[in-house]
Formats: C-alpha cells, structure tokens, sequence
C-alpha cells in the first residue's frame, strides 16, 4: 500500500534520486531544498559567465549496476567517458595518484626509497594489531615514512586535525584495497579491465564517465524529470522544523522561503538529507538531552573553491593535482577543462579550481572574496603552474558541512541518535552523506535512497540504509558472499532482505562492511 505522500530535506544526490523513484511509482512528493538557485548540493555545477565548477570533483563511477543504469537513464546521451589522471605536489615534483611505487621511489631519491622499503617491511611484520587512527591504519598499509609524505601532511590540511585524531574508519573507506603491495603489482602488470567492474578498487580507475556540463547537470535533469512526473521541487526553501504527530502517524515540515514566509507540508513518511545535527535539532517532539548532546558532538570539515580563469597553456592535463607541499595553503587544484571541455566556453581559455579546507566562520571563510583571490593566484604561481598576472578573472564558491568528521567519537553519536530516532519515528528516513553522517561518495548517497523508496514502497523495512556500504554495495548478515536479487536484474550488490526475530534467533552471521 502506498504512502499518502512523502516530504523530502534536500535536493542532493540522495534526495532527487529517493524524489525521482516515488515520483516514478506515482507517489506524491514533495523536495524542499534551502539553495535558491542550484539543486544537486555538493554534486551541484556553479555557473560564472559561462564558466562552470564542480565543487569538489564528481567522478561518475560505481560498482553499482543500478547506479550506474540510473545515471544512464537520466542522461542517455550527456555522458562522457573521460581519463582519470590525478597527481600529488611534494617537493617542488609532481608523483602520480594513485601512487606509481617506482616512480614514487625513484623521484625520493636511492636513500629515501630505500628508507621507504624498509619501513614498509618493517609494518607488515610489526604491524598496529588494531589500528584505531588513520595514522594506524595506513601505517600498516604503507610504512611510516610513506605515510609522512604522500598521507600526513595532505590529510592534515583537510581535515585540520592530527592524523592521529582521525579514525581509522576514514582510511578503511577511503584507500579501501590499496597498500604499497597493490601499487607495485599494478604498475608491473599490463592494464586490462576487469570483466566484472566489481572487481576494480576505486582508488585504482583509469576512466569514468562524467555529464558534458558537470555533474550538476545530472541533478537538474533528475529534478526536471521528476517534476514532469508530478514531483515538487522547491528551491528556496529552508527546513526549520519538522513535528510528528505520534497518534495520527503524520510529519508537518515547516519551510522557509527568501520572504520570510512559512509554509506547512503534511506527509506521512519524511526522508532527510539535511546534516544529522541539524535534524536533531529541527524534530518535535524534541529529542532527548543525551541525543541533543550527541548531535552538537558531530564535527563538519567545510571547504572554499577560488575559480581561477586564464589563458589556457596546458600546463597540465589532470583533473587535479593533491597539494602536500605544507608552504601552501591550498589543498588541491581542480582542472575543470580535464573534466570536461565544455565547462570552459573559450577554447582559448581555461578554468583552476584551488580547493582550500576549513572551518566555517575561521580566518580562510571570513576572508574577502578578493582576498581569497589574491591568495590562490599567489599559490598557484608558488606552485609554478602559472604566473598570478596571467589570471584574468576569479570566483570564489564557499562549501559548508562538505564533509563529516570521523574522530573517534562520531561513531557513538551518531549511534545514540539513530537508535532514538528509529525508536520514536518510525517513517523518518535518514539518506545520504550528511543524513547518515556518513563521509562516502554520491553512487553511495543513491543507493541508500533506493532502498529507502523500496522500504516506503513496500510499507516496512526491508532493507537496513546502514548495510550500505561505501562501494553501494548492501552488506547483510548471513555467508558471506550471498546475495539476493534487488528488481531490476544482474546486481552485484543486491542485498538479502532482513531475517525475522525468528530466523535470526537460529541463523548464525556476521556483519561485513
């Protein structure tokens, strides 16, 4: 039986996929989304006298089959097949991404190499025995003299936090599969594609596909989609409380528009994208103090891109290069021409994003627009890929809650909060990176969303959003490796749905993931 409606926070990844699917299936939805001018959130595609930037770097890649047809089915004829080069800046040189071990070491230098074999020997037969920091984590992976030159530093100007503060959690996800073993069999072995896309580690893609017009493109398509099935959308609209009415089983979303005017929307199931700290806050019945002080325990990293137009003299190729060198403050350096073509109008011209990693409402975020400016072009020139007089133009575009912190903490709070939401409201779904204060990429973000229409289609939970792991891939308890089909045919990720209080009292697993 379906539902009556269904209100959704956020027109992200996560929210127009979940808006897209119901609308698809004839359900009444309804997307309040506080941008007044861009729907996609971070995935969006800012325009500036034609030029256009992707805020952050969407790669359209996944392990999903049922991601990856969506994203087809969206925009049949707008996709891209682009290379993937990324390199890292260390010393004054430039060290291919993911790293090449031999160049790496042979670029080090025969004693800084040697040092580095040496300590990597040294982690894989003395090993952290349980790794609880990203230190831990990629020490064990790498070596620790590794660690310090292509992990530390970059990963510290990210995140602003000692290495040794992050959970291990962040490494586990993000470098999932990759060791200086990995590398050094990949570069030795001829490239050939696997068969099963499965199989390929993230971090090891040669090629993805990407919209000719940015990955906004994509979520301005979904969201036109959807409306012409019947689906709202409402940019403008800020969420400033959401009431459930316990006995009659029914939520009433409060928006905000550009006015100052509130408006009421009444559903039956809520799924929010919004940032888990800002939800807590917003819900009534309110929440408990131990859940409230939970939420206000979660940590944001926000970022700024300064948009750096100039004559384009192609001087490199990479869709970006990581910054290491701690001289600079710029974190890493988008060409958005090696994304796609046409998010530079001019053929002439060309388009630097430098990405630069903060805190909201800290020195870098209160800086000037111009400020900001004269800070990126003055790197850029440190750096050596252009001359600050050579920039002709500049934008600056301000990210806040991009992503969310993995300390050591934040899996116990987040924790304190789901097991009283999911207790107290029974039809409120969280989805996506913020909504789950989960820091994983937007293939992730989506799944999560289609198996929460499946369970809003279906009128109870069949899926468990949590199992979803960084690849998209559904991992429930049972053998390992057991798969059940999700609608739709061959998925490699299909998820087995939920025993049962009976069957689980006699089926023996464990959760991967």
């Amino acid at each position: 039986m379906q539902p009556t409606s269904v209100t959704i926070i956020g027109a992200g990844p996560a929210g127009l996929t979940a808006a897209y699917l119901l609308a698809k299936q004839q359900v009444p939805v309804t997307v309040l989304e506080a941008d007044s001018q861009y729907v996609g959130g971070i995935s969006r595609t800012v325009q500036y006298k034609g030029y256009r930037f992707d805020i952050g770097g969407h790669r359209f890649f996944s392990k999903s089959k049922e991601v990856e047809d969506f994203w087809t089915e969206i925009l049949p004829n707008d996709m891209l097949t682009r290379p993937r080069s990324s390199r890292i800046f260390y010393r004054g040189k430039f060290f291919a991404y993911p790293l090449k071990a031999f160049e790496a070491l042979w670029k080090l230098g025969i004693i800084e190499a040697t040092r580095c074999v040496l300590s990597y020997l040294k982690a894989r037969l003395f090993p952290h025995p349980k790794p609880r920091s990203f230190e831990d984590w990629v020490t064990n992976q790498f070596g620790s003299r590794l660690f310090r030159i292509f992990f530390k530093t970059y990963t510290e100007k990210v995140w602003g936090m000692s290495c040794k503060e992050i959970s291990a959690d962040w490494a586990a996800q993000r470098i999932k599969g990759l060791s200086l073993k990995s590398a050094i069999f990949n570069a030795l072995l001829p490239k050939r594609q696997p068969k099963d896309r499965t199989q390929v580690i993230k971090t090891l893609i040669d090629s993805f596909r990407y919209p000719r017009l940015g990955p906004g493109m994509m979520w301005e398509a979904c969201a036109e989609k959807t409306q012409r099935m019947g689906g709202k959308i409402l940019l403008g609209h800020k969420v400033i409380g959401c009431r459930y009415d316990e006995q009659e089983r029914f939520w009433e979303v409060m928006a905000q528009n550009a006015a100052g005017e509130v408006t009421s929307y009444r559903s039956e199931h809520l799924i929010s994208s919004a940032p888990m700290r800002e939800l807590a806050h917003a819900i009534a019945p309110h929440l408990s103090g131990t859940s409230l002080a939970a939420a206000d325990a979660l940590k944001y990293r926000d970022f700024i891109t300064v948009a750096l137009i100039l004559p384009d003299r192609q001087q490199f190729q990479d869709n970006w290069i990581y910054i290491h060198d701690p001289s600079v403050k710029v974190g890493r350096i988008q060409n958005f021409k090696s994304w796609s073509p046409e998010l530079v109008p001019d053929p002439n011209m060309n388009c630097y994003g430098l990405e630069y990693f903060c805190f909201e409402g800290d020195g870098l975020w209160n800086s000037s627009d111009a400020e900001l400016i004269d800070l990126a072009k003055r790197e850029l020139e440190q750096i050596g890929l252009a001359k600050a007089a050579e920039v002709v133009d500049g934008c600056v575009v301000r990210q806040s809650k991009a992503y969310p912190v993995y300390d050591d903490d934040y899996a116990t709070h987040v924790q304190a909060i789901r097991d009283e939401l999911e207790h107290r409201f029974p039809t409120l779904h969280l989805v996506g990176r913020n909504g789950m204060h989960k820091y994983n990429n937007q293939d992730h973000a989506m799944m999560t969303a289609m198996l929460c229409v499946k369970n809003i289609l279906a009128g109870q939970q069949i899926y468990d959003l949590w199992k979803v792991n960084q690849d998209a891939e559904y991992h429930e308890a049972g053998t390992a490796g057991a798969r059940s089909e999700i609608s739709g045919g061959a998925l490699r990720l299909v998820p087995q749905r939920l025993k049962d209080d009976a069957e689980q009292s006699v089926a023996a697993g464990t959760t991967s993931g």
